[in-house]
């Protein structure tokens, strides 16, 4: 049984991937679960210099989800390259770093240091809605995608670009086009929603920054369809993201047109969800004669007539 992917000239051994954000460094892993098993391991997002985030409280549990407002706590790229990125070149998985910055030319120095230290792929942090400025801006205006995707494919040499787009706009598909004429390889959809929870004991919100983002089951059928519009207007892979918990969710957006799926918030409630959406993935196959996992990609069936999104 094949399971493997092709995300532009990346190769993965699956379709499962961990979200950045939600897995740290890897390392926090190891010892929950073989990081050879996956397909590929996205780091937290690195910004050039170390951020210390926002202030707490910056989680909080909602119905069937979380918010979170972490404003990218990251420990900096130079950090990164020398302590953690030697620590992950020890298992066969494929890196992707997810990268953000307040501009362009952030965006390109860290590129541009990641394709010399050889990662695999690299995804464009341009959805955060937990921040106050920088990369935000670049997932809600289509002009200011265009841009950045055009300025770090030119220097990121033949590394793969993914651009993970925002939920937080009123049409997916322009994002998505903009981002795949301007040279993004694959897509990875979608980040949180910008949600809020108030305390109705202390009457103040739940977290510092007031909102944040909501991740989980809560957002998937929102995830799903915006997967499917914008697998239907692209030509470049589409990677899944939002409240995948098990190999039935997993198996849904590769349905709607994900060619692999990124688990986020499942990871804090089962470190070991990844590798048991492995093999969900595989029992599923077998139990449906499928010899090659791309067969299901984008085969969701009763939907002819109800887009009108053309290639």
């Amino acid at each position: 049984m094949d399971l493997a992917v092709e995300i532009g000239s990346l190769k993965l051994k699956n379709p499962v991937m961990t979200a950045s954000g939600t897995f740290g460094y890897g390392e926090e892993y190891s010892e929950f679960l073989d990081l050879n098993m996956l397909g590929a391991v996205v780091v937290k997002g690195i910004s050039l210099k170390p951020m210390e985030g926002n202030p707490p409280p910056r989680i909080c549990e909602t119905p069937c989800g979380m918010l979170n407002a972490i404003g990218l706590h990251n420990i900096g790229l130079k950090r990164f390259l020398k302590e953690k990125l030697p620590y992950l070149r020890q298992f066969d998985t494929k890196i992707i770093v997810n990268i953000l910055g307040n501009t362009i030319q952030e965006y390109v120095r860290l590129s541009k240091a990641l394709d010399d230290a050889g990662v695999d792929a690299i995804e464009l942090n341009v959805s955060c809605p937990n921040v106050k400025k920088g990369g935000i801006i670049f997932g809600t205006d289509k002009r200011a995608l265009s841009r950045l995707v055009l300025k770090v494919k030119q220097s990121a040499g033949k590394r793969v670009i993914i651009t993970k787009l925002s939920p937080n706009v009123s049409d997916i598909t322009e994002f998505a086009i903009a981002a795949e004429e301007s040279g993004s390889d694959a897509l990875s959809l979608i980040n949180t929603l910008r949600g809020m929870a108030i305390d109705i004991d202390t009457q103040k919100p739940k977290l510092a920054n007031i909102t944040g983002g909501l991740s989980g089951p809560a957002i998937k059928p929102i995830a799903i369809r915006m997967v499917w519009e914008a697998s239907q207007s692209v030509r470049i892979p589409v990677i899944g993201i939002g409240g995948i918990i098990n190999a039935q969710d997993a198996i849904e957006f590769m349905l709607a047109g994900a060619t692999a799926i990124q688990v986020g918030t499942a990871n804090f409630i089962n470190p070991m969800a990844t590798i048991e959406i492995i093999h969900g993935i595989r029992s599923y196959s077998e139990g449906k004669n499928i010899d090659n996992i791309r067969d299901i990609i984008g085969r969701i069936h009763g939907t002819a007539g109800h887009n009108n999104i053309n290639l």
